[in-house]
């Protein structure tokens, strides 16, 4: 076995766990113990704020000990069972029933499709998914990360908690994604709960039944006796499915209370006083949504051209517009549905960071390619991380600033939204 990497050669700091706040949370585990060792603080804090919580339990852990034969490992199995009973009571959540799904412990790769639609159906209808993270080093952990990840609802946050990676991989090692690394500090009642919690694992903290090293021996426990959780935010892979928006237009229609709501008419505002023009020949504004900024922007310019790719959007889009002769309302999104130019100006408003690598890529040149020398983008978007999201608004915008056809012109930053306008070199 590789050696143990001691707890003093982790020395990371990362930014503060979000404040957000979770109705629903689907909490996995691949063994019983993975979420006491490595997510207890968070949880207490989710049930302390009202979070309700679904905690589901891929194995039994029954493989702890490879020698043991079938009537052994279905006794450890029941023990462990137990014992997480006892360590979620140490934690004030003894109401919190696990699921328990019995696959094969050091086999959940091969259950991967069983897995999923387990937590699929778990998963439905919450807004937190917390699971182990899909690259620790332990392949029960990847594969009930990655059965996790498949799982989840486009409208969840995802985030994993490493267990294996604090002594199996080194701190300067470049794999973990340590830029969407967040830290949860524990108070200390919730250190002290998780302290007690985890003395409920006797199977993992004594030798085995023929000797055999404890799984948890001090030198692992140490790097669970943190001051504070981290976790990773797990963004998705791929563009947010058009019907996902799709599915909020049919509930409503004006989702995010465009129209209304304080915060959008006050962004709304800043982005008009931010155009550096006063009037433009033709403005592109993709992701128009309802309209409700395209009827503004048509004031502003001799031709404007909006798209989205919800048909029930451009739909009333083309109502809202319906007296403007210049302006035309198509069904489609980026980057198959940017005109080849010549552009005056392109808005993009809260929606680049939907778009993953290759499509936000190919937006952007694609958007650059169309402005005319001296021609403006500008870019606004939400700080807070959207859960269907690639990106976050510092990343989109450092994309925007980097990109060797493009100067910055205009930049607003507040509590809120960030703002930039960029000029066509």
């Amino acid at each position: 076995m590789k050696p143990f990497i001691p707890e003093a050669e982790w020395t990371r700091e990362f930014p503060a766990w979000p404040g957000e706040t979770f109705r629903r949370a689907l909490v996995v585990a691949a063994h019983p113990d993975d979420e006491t060792l490595g997510a207890s603080g968070l949880l207490q804090h989710l049930h302390a704020t009202g979070t309700e919580i679904t905690l589901v339990v891929a194995t039994d852990g029954e493989a702890a000990f490879p020698a043991a034969g079938p009537a052994e490992r279905a006794g450890l199995g029941r023990r462990r069972r137990a014992e997480l009973g006892r360590s979620l009571a140490a934690q004030g959540l003894p109401g919190l029933e696990p699921v328990w799904l019995g696959l094969p412990d050091s086999g959940l790769a091969a259950h991967r499709a069983e897995l999923t639609d387990a937590l699929r159906e778990h998963a439905a209808g919450r807004d937190l998914c917390l699971m182990p993270w899909p690259d620790d080093p332990h392949p029960d952990h990847q594969a009930a990360g990655r059965a996790a990840l498949a799982g989840a609802p486009a409208s969840a946050h995802c985030w994993s908690y490493p267990i294996w990676l604090w002594h199996w991989r080194r701190p300067d090692e470049p794999a973990p994604p340590w830029s969407q690394a967040r830290s949860y500090r524990l108070t200390e009642a919730e250190r002290a709960a998780k302290t007690a919690a985890v003395r409920e694992f006797t199977s993992q903290l004594d030798p085995g039944p023929r000797g055999e090293e404890p799984i948890l021996p001090p030198e692992v426990l140490a790097h669970f006796d943190r001051s504070a959780e981290t976790f990773f935010r797990q963004p998705p892979a791929r563009s947010a499915p058009v019907g996902r928006f799709a599915e909020l237009y049919s509930g409503s229609e004006d989702p995010w209370q465009v129209a209304t709501s304080w915060y959008e008419r006050r962004k709304r505002a800043v982005l008009l006083a931010a155009l550096p023009r006063e009037h433009y020949g033709t403005v592109v504004e993709p992701g128009c949504g309802t309209g409700v900024l395209t009827a503004e922007l048509a004031s502003r310019c001799d031709r404007l051209i909006a798209c989205d790719p919800v048909p029930q959007a451009a739909d009333q889009a083309r109502r809202r517009l319906s007296g403007q002769s210049h302006v035309d309302v198509l069904t489609g999104g980026v980057p198959g549905a940017l005109p080849t130019g010549p552009v005056d100006l392109f808005v993009y408003s809260e929606l680049l960071y939907y778009l993953d690598e290759a499509d936000l890529t190919a937006t952007i040149d694609a958007s650059v390619a169309a402005l005319r020398p001296g021609g403006d983008l500008l870019a606004e978007h939400w700080l807070p991380w959207a859960p269907e999201a690639p990106h976050d608004a510092a990343a989109v915008h450092a994309r925007l600033a980097a990109h060797p056809g493009l100067r910055p012109l205009v930049s607003h930053v507040d509590e809120q939204f960030r703002l930039d306008v960029l000029r066509r070199r």
